[in-house]
């Protein structure tokens, strides 16, 4: 049969590096910023609810089933909406072929896990798992017709209606979970509150990308999506390994209620670090996708990414770490103070993985998935031995070697991207990353101290002490040129990108 002719759509990557591009890309990060905080709120809120609501052993049943079924996740995706964004070109033809992939990807993953549930839980050895990760096996099917719906607006830079619908599909999915809380439902509140934003996210998804897939063809080329696919996938299932490795690790030696322990001020730091990453990487990689052979203009907009993560939610994230006891006590409740250092410790490990978060845009954006894969597997390797080392001190030796191993992998991806890319400016970035590291190092030990300082006030006074510190602190290292010269340089590429100069 003839190979089916690819026709290029109208929106996408295969539109120039017009003046077009800087104005969408301002748009589109302002928007995804204001829908992201909202979304982050409302899980904020979700977290202080419910966690009041349900037990540290209802978290650490559903932290297992959640930490099995992520693997199941990634294959869903197969890496094919990553490479649905990054391509140069995308015919309709391949577009729908690759939503007719996805799609029975979801449907082979929901009823492998749903026969698996016996296995999984055994492993666990919960018994009770089983039918919590049967009813969880539906968002496989459900997230995979929803896959190629989501890249296609991506692509599109339909920043605002990804926005809405994120935050659309967590109104919806905790409003849900708080009913059913309130009803006794226990941990089934969590699982029908993923079930529930799967199935919203799918619908706005349809109706916002005003395109039905047609029937698939043969003959379509999408052997490139494959291969860029393969190695994306091949590197998140390593990704998740290492971040779930903890998950385990807790699970499997301290039982239940010591992962609920740590499960929440993970939720805390790293779920919300992670919703505030997305939205800046939904707008970056398309558009260093785009400026992947613009040369020196490619380099100054993932400086200017790298800027703006540091200087934002870095500072924030200082905050977290020293001033993490009237945070836990705040936001969790008494009942929860074990989980403070826990809570610091991993807000520390974000502010390494929030600067060297640039990384993973440039391994994207540049195609070079297979060097993203062999950087993951080393990195992982890393992070494993320190969180077993870490667990002979119990679960706060955990978050200790999750903490070290964050710090210990940047450099790593540096090297890789060095290796595998020329002329990368790698003392610009370095000295990006030491110089905002001591900055937020310095501003989490001045609200630590602001807490100590006030330890017989409440704790919303320290709270609000320890960021008003760490805030001067920041303000004073603007008396450091190197700083000073960072922050001018952010304000201008703000300035150039309102202007359509980028």
């Amino acid at each position: 049969m003839r190979a089916v002719e690819p026709r290029v759509e109208e929106s996408g990557l295969g539109e120039g590096l017009g003046q077009g591009l800087g104005r969408r890309a301002v748009h589109g990060a302002a928007v995804t910023v204001v829908g992201q905080g909202a979304k982050v709120l409302l899980q904020t809120l979700s977290v202080i609810i419910l966690a009041r609501l349900l037990s540290p052993s209802d978290y650490g049943l559903f932290a297992m089933v959640m930490a099995v079924a992520g693997v199941a996740e990634i294959f869903r995706d197969f890496g094919l909406s990553q490479a649905a964004v990054q391509a140069k070109t995308l015919s309709r033809e391949q577009r729908d072929q690759l939503f007719w992939i996805n799609t029975a990807i979801g449907v082979v993953l929901a009823l492998s896990v749903y026969f698996g549930a016996w296995l999984i839980a055994a492993f666990f050895r919960h018994d009770e798992l089983v039918p919590l990760i049967q009813a969880l096996s539906l968002v496989f099917l459900v997230n995979g017709a929803a896959t190629q719906f989501r890249a296609s607006l991506t692509r599109s830079l339909r920043f605002t209606a990804l926005a809405v619908i994120d935050f659309l599909s967590t109104v919806v999915g905790l409003a849900a979970a708080i009913a059913f809380a309130l009803s006794g439902f226990g941990v089934w509140s969590l699982v029908l509150q993923v079930l529930i934003s799967s199935l919203v996210v799918l619908l706005a998804s349809v109706i916002c990308s005003r395109w039905l897939p047609g029937r698939p063809r043969r003959g379509t080329q999408i052997g490139g999506f494959l291969r860029f696919g393969w190695h994306m996938v091949a590197t998140q299932v390593v990704t998740y390994v290492g971040n779930n490795a903890d998950t385990v690790t807790i699970g499997l030696v301290f039982g239940a209620a010591p992962l609920g322990n740590y499960n929440r001020p993970y939720q805390l730091v790293m779920n919300i670090a992670n919703q505030l990453r997305s939205p800046i990487s939904n707008v970056a990689i398309p558009v260093l996708s785009r400026l992947q052979d613009a040369g020196a203009k490619y380099w100054e907009f993932a400086r200017v990414g790298q800027l703006a993560l540091g200087y934002t939610l870095v500072a924030g994230l200082a905050v977290a770490t020293g001033a993490a006891v009237p945070i836990t006590d705040i936001l969790l409740g008494h009942e929860w103070v074990a989980s403070a250092p826990i809570l610091s410790m991993l807000s520390a490990a974000a502010i390494f993985q929030t600067l060297a978060y640039f990384g993973y845009w440039i391994y994207v954006s540049k195609g070079i998935t297979k060097a993203l894969f062999k950087f993951n597997l080393v990195g992982v390797g890393v992070k494993v031995v320190f969180l077993v080392v870490g667990a002979f001190w119990g679960v706060n030796g955990v978050a200790a070697g999750y903490l070290i191993s964050t710090f210990l992998k940047w450099p790593l991806s540096l090297y890789w991207i060095a290796r595998s890319v020329e002329q990368v400016p790698i003392r610009m970035f370095v000295t990006g990353f030491l110089r905002m590291s001591a900055l937020a190092g310095l501003g989490a030990a001045s609200a630590f101290l602001a807490t100590v300082l006030l330890a017989n006030q409440g704790r919303w006074a320290q709270v609000l002490v320890a960021m008003a510190a760490a805030v001067l602190v920041y303000a004073l290292g603007l008396f450091v040129p190197a700083v000073r010269r960072d922050v001018a340089d952010l304000l201008s590429a703000a300035s150039r990108l309102r202007k359509k100069q980028l």
